[in-house]
């Protein structure tokens, strides 16, 4: 990304250096997002957090086939174990990768990969907006700052260096929104629709007898395949693996960024989960393997956080989807991380185990998985934790997640 390629700015002059560690990158493509901060003193270390929205349904993505209520409650989205044709990729005996991730199960197995499951934030709700608000705040307080800001906003700048901010496009997420400035860029728009809401107008209209034949048949004209409508964006030059891609670059410049949030959508899967799943997860999979390759030997400082609002219900619902849950899922990979192995308090899936009766029981609070990070990756003082998530005492850091030697 050169500087040359932004429209003229009046009498805004960014240098090389000044562009990439004095502001933030901010990109928006259809149902992706991309925004960087500069971090000047936390050193070689980087941070990436993925915002995954819409709700991904953490049942399906690492499968806990060993858990004897599993296929009653799946019913036809249960996959098939390890060995099975279409079985998940094997992580133990009892969890189990949805087979989409085949990079990740390979980097479970190489020890850098960290599923944590039956994980939540700190709120109860199944209202999308309240959850993602929550989930990027930080706080159940109404802030209008984000906790990766806040992080940021803890650290000061070395002498001489700036942290002017540049906005050129769309809005920024609420998690690195704040008291730090961070700059802004993003492609240009298309003018067509993203197939995400194709997608949703073939879910809500497809039963309908009148409109349902009628969209089907407009959608099929616009070369969408039945089933795999939320496939035909996964791969374009907007897409998450694009992002993915230029997220690495920035990264790795010796003085580029240090921190990143990239959002990815299309989860909220009330029908046809599988079919619709299993592309976004391949694109998720296949996104973090760029981001790795182009960081290159800065993976080895890296550590690339994975999150959504909330999960799913353990039943599977009359469309063969499932509705808003409570517990989930979060991956944490990277070259210092901890992995090859789940970590979870698993609840079980029993019918007196699952939350309000329908959602897996959350045993573990995702912002004790982000104040591990940001004590023991990027090694801020507990006073720099705390202002990122106030009135969280009662939530220690996860420990454990980091190799001592990285």
């Amino acid at each position: 990304m050169n500087p040359s390629h932004l429209p003229s700015l009046g009498r805004t002059r960014l240098g090389r250096r000044g562009f990439l560690l004095g502001l933030s990158t901010f990109a928006v493509a259809g149902r992706t997002s991309l925004a960087l901060a500069a971090l000047p003193a936390a050193g070689d270390r980087r941070l990436v957090v993925v915002l995954l929205r819409g709700a991904m349904d953490g049942l399906h993505a690492v499968v806990p086939y060993g858990d004897a209520a599993y296929a009653e409650l799946r019913q036809e989205i249960a996959l098939p174990e390890p060995g099975e044709e279409g079985g998940v990729l094997d992580c133990g005996g009892f969890f189990g990768l949805n087979p989409a991730l085949t990079r990740l199960h390979e980097g479970y197995a190489e020890g850098i990969v960290l599923p944590i499951h039956a994980v939540a934030g700190g709120l109860r709700s199944r209202s999308h907006f309240d959850a993602q608000d929550y989930l990027e705040r930080g706080s159940e307080q109404r802030l209008s700052s984000g906790w990766l800001n806040r992080a940021i906003s803890a650290m000061e700048p070395d002498e001489g260096e700036s942290l002017t901010g540049l906005s050129v496009g769309l809005d920024l997420p609420l998690l690195l929104r704040g008291r730090q400035r961070i700059g802004m860029w993003a492609p240009p728009q298309p003018v067509r629709p993203a197939p995400d809401l194709y997608a949703r107008m073939h879910s809500l209209l497809h039963e309908d007898p009148v409109l349902g034949p009628a969209v089907e048949d407009g959608l099929r004209e616009r070369g969408y395949a039945d089933g795999m409508l939320p496939s035909a964006e996964r791969n374009g030059p907007r897409g998450f693996v694009a992002l993915a891609s230029a997220a690495g670059r920035l990264l790795a410049a010796d003085d580029g960024p240090r921190v990143a949030a990239i959002e990815l959508g299309g989860w909220d899967t009330h029908a046809a989960q599988a079919a619709r799943m299993t592309p976004v997860l391949a694109q998720l999979d296949a996104g973090l393997g760029e981001l790795r390759a182009q960081l290159g030997a800065a993976w080895a400082h890296t550590a690339v956080l994975c999150v959504t609002e909330f999960g799913r219900t353990a039943r599977v619902n009359g469309n063969s989807g499932t509705d808003h849950g409570t517990g989930g899922v979060a991956f944490l990979l990277g070259g210092p991380v901890q992995g090859g192995r789940i970590l979870a308090d698993w609840p079980g899936l029993g019918q007196d185990r699952l939350f309000e009766n329908r959602d897996l029981q959350p045993t573990r609070d995702l912002r004790a998985v982000a104040k591990g990070l940001l004590r023991d990756h990027m090694r801020l003082p507990d006073a720099a934790v705390a202002a990122a998530f106030p009135d969280s005492e009662g939530v220690t850091p996860q420990g454990g997640l980091i190799r001592r030697a990285a």
